[in-house]
Parts: C-alpha cells; structure tokens; sequence
C-alpha cells in the first residue's frame, strides 16, 4: 500500500545545474524552473554565525551583481560546471526547489524521504566534484540521486538517437564548460570538457573593451552585448550590428558612453572560439572510422546557451566542413534530456549513474 501509493504521488527531477543557470525539469510537467544560478544574502549575519538564510536567489539576485550595498553579499556559487561553494549551493537549491509549483514534492516529504533527482554534471567533473553536488541534492530532501554527464543529457534532449550503433555527435556550450561527446549504443565513445562557455564570452569583452576603449563595464553588460550583438562569424551579407553601452572611463574616472560595433566583439571572442572549435576538432579526429561516416552525415548538433550566439553553426561548418544544426530550444536540452533518461530508465534503459 505504502509504495502504491509513493509511486501515485512520486515525483521525479531532473535539474540542469549549471554554471549561468538552473534548470529544473518535472515529469510530466516539463521545465517549471529556469533562473540564473546567483544567491544573495546578507553579511551581517553571516558574521554572527547565524544560519545563511538568502535574501534573493535567482533572476531576482542577479539584479543585483555589482549594484549590491556593503553588507549584501551576492554569489555565484557555480563556477565551471561545478560548485565552488557548498553553502551558498545548497541554500539557493532549498529556495528553488521551495519555488516548484507541484503539491507532490511537499506531500512526498511525508510519505517518504524525497523525490528522485537526476542531477546533470560535466564530462570532466571529478568523483570528489560529484559527491558535492550529490550531498547539495540530498540536503535539499531528495531520497535517489543520480548523476548524467551533461553531453549524454544535451543528446537525449536534442532528441539524438543515442541508443542505436550509430554515432550521434553533440556540442554543449553551457556557462561555465563546453562539452563534446561522440555517442552511441547508449554510451560515450569519446569525449572531452573544456571550460570555457559564455562566462568567458563574457569576460572576454569585458577584457577588449577595457584594453581598447579604456571603458570599464560589469558582467551584466557585457553578457548583454554578447547577446544584442555577440557573433561568431561575420560574412559579406552579415550587417554589423551597433550598441551603445555605459561605463566607468579608466582615465576620467567619470561615467562614459561609447558605441560597439558586432565586428569589434567578433574580435574580442576569438581566443574563447578558439577554444571550442579545436575542441571540436579533436574529437572528430579521434572518432573511430564507422562513427566518423556517420558523422560526416547526420553531423553535429549544438545546444546549450552557447548555441545562440549568432552564426556559431557556421563558422563551426567553416572549420570543420562537417555539417552543423542548431537543438531546438537548445538552453533547455540538458533539462530535458535528465527528464527523458529518467523515463527511459523506467523501461529498462539506464544511461546515468
């Protein structure tokens, strides 16, 4: 009776812990949670030894990076797809998972001792690195969890076919790392993580703009350039694209204007490019032959926020001339992708640890 009745109101997770953003996925349901991964708390209390209690989390505190006064202390507690810091985690995870519009999840705290939860990690996260995001899921009352690497949980939610004797090649360009992944029979034949993503997308421009234009700007800018007007490739039929932006002159020390053109952060992102594309190309050089044919015809998919940077695809092809797709809603593939390996591990098909 008691598991008949765990099973009727059970409720299984799957959360894209990431190093930009946190996504929860609910079965059944869908993604009921998508906010940046920031927490913001007061220092005064901390200083007192008082339990950390957040002030903000999310979309919410992320308005307030760099705008914050003294005795606030706003976190990401996420660096390269990994935690950083345990506390400042596990205190944004409770106020998430509080935040999740389901009755199952409060009633399960009853019942039982948690939801089941599948937590998407990187390819190159460490046991150590692991364990923590484990510990993170359990104090927020989860009963199972469960670790996927990321690049399996992009594939399945781009819908790859990860399961048949064919090679499936992903690219998962999230905040903090880049994933590559070559897949088949329900496993990773090849794969590497590099952390680079959009935070050095971001940090990036934030580097040009100061060295070129003695401007300096915060991370919410720059994060907004490289969405406004953020490309990786220009062509003959490309327009450049203009921004104008405000921040602290280096040399007046005043507040100053400037406009920045699409071409000057095509610039700026060359080093973080470079990055990802010989990424990509040492895994096509190390795919083996049968799965390298497979390749060259199906060719790559993108997800991961990364994938909207402007003409990505393109100077990918460029480089590699194997061809180049975008996922569909590629910020939510990973999401997803933990929610569909959760289901496929119902019928008998078990892709996560």
């Amino acid at each position: 009776m008691f598991n008949k009745l765990r099973s009727l109101y059970s409720t299984d997770l799957s959360i894209d812990l990431g190093t930009a953003n946190t996504l929860i996925y609910v079965k059944s349901t869908g993604i009921v949670l998508n906010e940046p991964t920031v927490v913001a708390v007061k220092e005064r209390g901390l200083s007192r030894g008082r339990p950390l209690t957040p002030i903000a989390v999310g979309n919410a505190a992320k308005r307030m990076l760099g705008k914050a006064p003294e005795d606030i202390k706003v976190v990401r507690p996420m660096k390269d797809g990994v935690i950083a810091d345990c506390k400042y985690t596990e205190r944004m995870l409770e106020e998430f998972m509080h935040a999740i519009p389901t009755k199952s999840l409060k009633f399960l705290r009853w019942i039982s001792s948690g939801p089941r939860v599948l937590v998407c990690v990187p390819y190159g996260s460490t046991p150590v690195e692991r364990n923590a995001i484990k510990n993170s899921i359990r104090v927020c009352g989860a009963n199972e969890v469960h670790v996927l690497t990321e690049p399996m949980a992009a594939a399945v939610g781009a819908g790859l076919p990860v399961t048949e004797p064919s090679g499936s090649m992903v690219i998962d360009i999230g905040g903090g790392t880049t994933e590559v992944a070559i897949i088949a029979l329900s496993g990773i034949v090849y794969a590497s993580s590099v952390r680079t993503g959009g935070d050095k997308f971001d940090q990036a421009i934030v580097h040009y703009i100061r060295d070129k234009h003695r401007l300096e700007i915060g991370e919410v800018t720059a994060e907004k350039i490289k969405i406004e007007i953020g490309c990786a490739y220009e062509g003959e039929d490309d327009e450049p694209r203009e921004m104008e932006i405000r921040g602290q002159s280096i040399i007046e020390q005043a507040p100053r204007s400037l406009v920045i053109t699409s071409t000057e952060i095509l610039e700026a992102l060359q080093g973080p490019l470079s990055s990802i594309i010989d990424a990509v190309a040492m895994a096509l050089n190390n795919a083996p032959p049968e799965l390298s044919a497979d390749i060259s015809n199906r060719g790559m998919t993108i997800t991961g926020g990364g994938a909207l940077l402007r003409n990505i695809d393109k100077v990918l092809h460029m480089r590699t001339k194997v061809p180049v797709t975008i996922a569909d809603d590629p910020l939510t593939c990973v999401a997803r992708g933990g929610g569909a390996a959760l289901e496929m591990a119902d019928k008998g098909i078990v892709l996560f640890e």
